[in-house]
């Protein structure tokens, strides 16, 4: 069984590009090979600068010989359809079976496909691959038509076995396969001849080529960190960057650098980001001071002077860097500091569009701080310093360092805050007010934060409804689905109680008066439709608003419910991943108060857990048994049986009982939900389970005594009522 070895030998490929590529020239190929008839046992793909490669262990030597049966149409079929059919199976008349079926006779062609060999099979199916490769960006070169992601040079393809190895005869745009490579660029820069996988490999070492990129990187980080721990230091970590600088060098040469003492006050992020993007350098870290004080830089070959010349070269670019982003932080701390201050920033994004739809950066601003001053007595933060750190939350998007560096928003707005003079509460949500940027960040703790983090994405979500900007399929440009998981995970992990239909409506407020306060913060809750429950239908509170205003109330066509509903999708996702079952969630987002996201966790929480009992499990099927048959009998009788079930008609031992237990439970779960204990009215409610069984297996519930019926119908609607009361489980599986 021969070992197929490809490679595909080029100018240099970008870094970002390398990893799909290894992974979509093994797809392409050993699927295509597959097809063909050629099964492997195992492959590998691997990826350099300059070189794609694949190997392919223990293929068949030739696709095997097949049978093919086909159907014809029937033996007294007219002459044409059978000419047909011959034509299509090339064979003759004589050739065919004839076969007596439940339809009649029928002909059947039996087409024998012979196998092939296996390097007519890898050609054909490595071409294909090329011509059809998924490159994110392409270009020709030269006047063939071919198009790959660099001018591709060379292309090694071999099949290796015992008996030696064979090239595979394949020309493409004017490249011939066979076998051979090169080299590192600058220090083995000659031809190499294989024979094998393995042949290949030693000898690409030997030529200063590290082919696994998995092992340049452990190169890179083993001899980064050494060095580092040397001089007592050590090298932020950074994947993303550690993934890229393997994918520019085919042999890394680990080199430790200096920073200028002028740039070592600079912020250590500043540092970082300018070392990062404009050079892939690593910041080297002093633990005991915390200030970045070295780079590590990893070069593509050795030099006689050990890399000196290399790092001298790289320092005086450094400085240079370096002096751009020191001049943006003096500049923009003179500004921190001066007596318009931060003011300064902010007064500037008002000719900063944030939307074209929704107005100018200040716009917003000025939208954050109302909604951040409403909402920071209820998240117990104080409204004056609310309002002026989401004043200043977003003003160094203004600022030099941010212009240069977008990545650094909030961080830089936390630093120019404190130089300004402005509390810790102030600049930390200049930082934090982003946040959660990710499913893994954390969110914002602080109470001030909290008020400005959710001012922010409740505006971003209430805005982009109100223009009909919402998320589609997999197109979500605002980010819009993210703001809502940041809400989700702000109320839910701060343990927060707010009613988010309310958010919504003080966040559509008009600030010129036309829906007057008083109606911003009135919405206590959603029906079961989605529609949105008004104080003024709350009977302890009827007149506190006027009838009249209610229209007034529910002006913005159904945004304030239509965000929530969003926002419980992307709540389903949240407890997904926690392993709450979507069924669990629905029972309970149909349950009142549904806008509260930390009570809505909490409910589903404790059913989730009450549901992986045996009783909680069990409990579900006596439910929906007493559901169905109350529900067809108030169908078929036409009234609803809600009440007036009295133990005094009870015959069985299993009624009475069940009557019992129908007490304990309510008794207990009533003050339970009242106080929000849902693990006790849920074991409240599991244990219903046994009595229900029992009266199940003992009771005929349409008993032939009208009365008897009647009362133990209103006894299954007292369980309908009961378990209800905790979460709607009709809507559970199973």
């Amino acid at each position: 069984m021969p070992d197929l070895l490809i490679e595909l030998f080029s100018e240099e490929i970008p870094a970002r590009m390398q990893a799909r590529a290894a992974d979509d020239l093994k797809k392409l190929v050993t699927n295509g090979l597959v097809d063909a008839g050629l099964t492997y046992a195992s492959a590998a793909a691997f990826s350099t600068p300059r070189r794609l490669t694949l190997t392919v262990e223990g293929m068949l030597d030739a696709s095997p010989s097949l049978v093919e049966e086909r159907k014809g149409p029937k033996a007294d079929a007219p002459e044409k359809a059978i000419e047909g059919f011959l034509r299509g199976a090339g064979l003759t008349r004589d050739q065919l079976e004839e076969r007596d079926t439940p339809k009649g006779k029928i002909l059947f062609a039996m087409i024998n496909k012979p196998g092939r060999p296996a390097a007519e099979i890898v050609a054909e199916v490595l071409e294909t691959t090329i011509r059809n490769f998924p490159w994110p960006k392409s270009m020709r070169w030269g006047s063939g038509s071919l198009r790959w992601v660099r001018p591709l040079h060379s292309i090694l393809c071999i099949l290796s076995a015992e008996d030696g190895a064979q090239t595979v005869p394949l020309t493409i745009d004017g490249i011939t396969a066979g076998d051979t490579t090169r080299g590192h660029r600058f220090l083995a820069p000659y031809t190499i001849t294989v024979s094998s996988f393995d042949d290949y490999s030693a000898k690409l070492k030997r030529a200063f080529v590290v082919l696994d990129p998995a092992e340049r990187r452990d190169t890179i980080w083993n001899d980064a960190t050494n060095m580092a721990f040397a001089n007592g230091l050590e090298v932020v970590e950074d994947a993303g960057l550690l993934a890229e600088v393997a994918g520019l060098v085919e042999y890394p040469v680990v080199l430790m650098g200096q920073i200028g003492d002028d740039f070592l006050g600079l912020p250590p992020e500043v540092l970082q980001t300018s070392m990062k993007e404009h050079q892939k350098f690593f910041s080297v870290r002093n633990p005991k001071s915390g200030r970045i004080e070295r780079f590590v830089t990893v070069a593509n070959r050795t030099t006689a002077d050990d890399g000196a010349t290399i790092l001298a070269g790289n320092e005086k670019v450094l400085s240079a860097r370096l002096s751009d982003a020191k001049f943006f932080w003096e500049n923009d701390l003179r500004i921190a500091q001066s007596e318009a201050g931060m003011q300064t920033w902010v007064d500037r994004l008002s000719n900063v569009t944030f939307h074209n739809k929704l107005g100018t950066q200040a716009e917003l601003i000025s939208r954050m701080e109302a909604l951040a001053g409403e909402l920071a007595p209820m998240v117990g933060a104080d409204a004056e310093e609310t309002r002026a750190a989401a004043r200043f939350a977003k003003a160094d998007l203004s600022s030099e360092m941010v212009y240069e560096f977008p990545e650094l928003q909030g961080l830089m707005g936390s630093y120019y805050a404190k130089a300004a003079g402005k509390s810790d509460a102030i600049a930390a949500a200049a930082q934090d007010h982003y946040a959660p940027l990710g499913p893994s960040d954390d969110v914002p703790t602080a109470p001030v934060s909290i008020a400005v983090a959710l001012a922010e994405k409740i505006d971003k979500l209430t805005g982009f409804w109100a223009i009909d900007e919402k998320p589609t399929g997999s197109k979500d440009p605002f980010a819009l689905r993210r703001a809502a998981l940041g809400v989700i995970r702000i109320l839910v992990e701060n343990k927060i109680h707010l009613s988010v239909v309310n958010l919504v409506l003080r966040a559509m407020g008009d600030p010129e008066g036309e829906f007057a306060p008083e109606l911003r913060v009135v919405a206590l809750n959603t029906s079961a439709d989605g529609r949105a429950i008004f104080a003024s239908e709350d009977e302890e509170k009827a007149g506190a608003i006027p009838p009249a205003m209610i229209e007034a109330i529910e002006f913005a066509d159904g945004i304030p419910t239509s965000v929530l509903s969003f926002l419980h999708d992307r709540l389903k996702v949240y407890l997904k991943d926690q392993g709450v079952r979507h069924d669990i969630i629905d029972a309970c987002i149909a349950m009142p108060q549904n806008d509260d996201l930390t009570l809505l966790v909490k409910r589903a929480k404790a059913l989730s857990e009450t549901l992986k009992t045996d009783d909680g499990e069990n409990l579900i099927q006596g439910f929906k048994r007493a559901n169905n048959i109350l529900s067809q009998a108030e169908d078929a009788d036409g009234v609803e049986y809600s009440f007036g079930a009295d133990i005094k008609f009870a015959e069985t031992e299993e009624e009475r009982a069940l009557f019992a237990a129908l007490d304990t439970a309510e008794a207990q779960i009533k003050p339970a939900m009242e106080a929000q204990d849902f693990g006790t009215a849920m074991s409240a409610m599991a244990s219903l389970r046994g009595p229900i069984d029992a009266f199940f297996d003992a009771v005929q519930v349409n008993a032939d005594n009208e009365t008897v019926r009647r009362n133990r119908l209103n006894l299954l609607s007292r369980i309908r009522t009961i378990c209800s009361s905790v979460a709607d489980l009709t809507k559970i599986d199973g």
